[in-house]
């Protein structure tokens, strides 16, 4: 039998199941990105809808072929589930962030990249969705966990990381100085909240550059100091280099530097 994945075991944990949000309002945020304001009563429920951290991530589920939601029932063993049903109903899931959540309101913001011709089923559906339309959330975790005592950071990501990004510098201690460095292509212009204590870098790669190429040309020759710990997200060989430029160049230790993969270029998301 296969093993459960990470999002499998936190779900049976919590006992947690996905459930059909729906859109309550969209809008433009930047050139490239669109906050979509998805709205469900289980968000207003820490128990049935856990929420770990700034860069909490949650599993979407698109509309399949045929345009029908059809999600899973189960809370562990989901992802089994929607591999057995048939293909063209069979909805495709994707990893988000949560920008902001509202347990009042029962609110949630999630951000989407868009992209030229919108290819991947996420940005796809965020370009065009209206008022009233649905898709499926499912909570599953968070990694930023900075050790205790922990005051200096250094946070990295791309642009589909900057919600998560943002949300990691809302929620820093007004002790802690972190140095906060963004990726992104010219003409996105993603925010990044203002706070003392914060340096934030906004880099454009050159054309045709691999990802975190500019994030590494900046990091290389700068003295970071005594580094408490470090978050890296974004495409996969981003989070990969930057780490490995921390641990294997500067000798870090590898149980402080969280890096996750969001997604993989060339693979539509």
């Amino acid at each position: 039998m296969p093993a459960q994945t990470r999002t499998e075991r936190t779900a049976e944990r919590h006992g947690v199941t996905a459930v059909a949000a729906h859109a309550r309002r969209s809008r433009r945020i930047a050139d490239h990105m669109v906050r979509v304001t998805l709205a469900h009563p289980d968000f207003a429920d820490a128990v049935r809808f856990p929420y770990h951290g700034p860069d909490h991530l949650v599993r979407l589920f698109l509309p399949g072929p045929t345009g029908a939601l059809n999600l899973p029932r189960s809370s562990a063993g989901w992802w089994k589930e929607v591999q057995a049903m048939d293909e063209a109903d069979r909805p495709r899931v994707r990893n988000y962030t949560v920008r902001r959540i509202d347990r009042g309101l029962g609110e949630i913001d999630v951000d989407f990249v868009l992209h030229m011709d919108n290819a991947g089923p996420a940005a796809a559906w965020a370009a065009q969705v209206r008022p009233g339309d649905e898709i499926g959330v499912l909570s599953d975790r968070a990694g930023y966990a900075p050790p205790a005592g922990a005051r200096s950071l250094l946070l990295v990501a791309d642009e589909t990381a900057q919600p998560a990004l943002a949300a990691v510098i809302e929620s820093l201690p007004a002790d802690v100085r972190a140095l906060a460095v963004l990726e992104y292509k010219p003409g996105t212009a993603p925010e990044l909240p203002a706070r003392p204590g914060v340096e934030c870098v906004h880099l454009h790669p050159s054309p045709g550059a691999a990802p975190g190429e500019a994030a590494l040309a900046h990091l290389e020759p700068r003295d970071l100091g005594a580094l408490d710990y470090a978050w890296i997200s974004g495409e996969s060989t981003l989070a990969t280099s930057v780490r490995r430029h921390l641990v294997t160049g500067r000798g870090m230790d590898k149980d402080r530097v969280f890096f996750c993969g969001y997604w993989k270029q060339g693979v539509a998301h």
